[in-house]
């Protein structure tokens, strides 16, 4: 059977995938903070951001796919685009109450962790939906 198809795809679990994903980032960020892998101000050598980010959003669509059971890539490519609902409700946010406004990123890094994202988490929804459907199938 192949679920690849946008009704089998549950906003509802996107959006908690996506909160998933930024929990479980925001805990390896902490983890390489507290190993002095990365500065509290966000500097860090290498791809140790990348890292957190492939973690974070890998352990999300995990947790997606092994929970919807179908989709898993359409899952995984709606956690990594709510980032940018995210993001705009974030700066309009900000803007409205403060007046402030984030740093920009470059648009290539931008683009780059968009990709990760969805990415990361459309494997992961991958692998937690076949471990699922493993599941099922040993329990009949």
């Amino acid at each position: 059977m192949h679920s690849e198809h946008l009704q089998n795809v549950r906003p509802s679990w996107v959006a908690f995938g996506w909160f998933v994903s930024a929990c479980v980032t925001a805990l390896a960020v902490f983890v390489l903070i507290r190993f002095g892998l990365v500065e509290s101000n966000g500097d860090a050598p290498g791809g140790w951001m990348a890292l957190a980010f492939f973690v974070g959003f890998f352990v999300g669509g995990w947790f997606t796919g092994g929970r919807t059971g179908a989709a898993p890539i359409l899952h995984g490519v709606g956690i990594g685009l709510f980032s940018v609902i995210v993001w705009l409700a974030a700066n309009l946010l900000l803007r409205g109450f403060s007046g402030a406004s984030w740093s920009a990123l470059s648009p290539t890094l931008t683009a780059g962790l968009l990709l990760l994202q969805m990415a990361a988490a459309a494997i992961g929804a991958r692998i937690g939906s076949r471990e699922a459907r493993a599941e099922t199938a040993a329990v009949r």
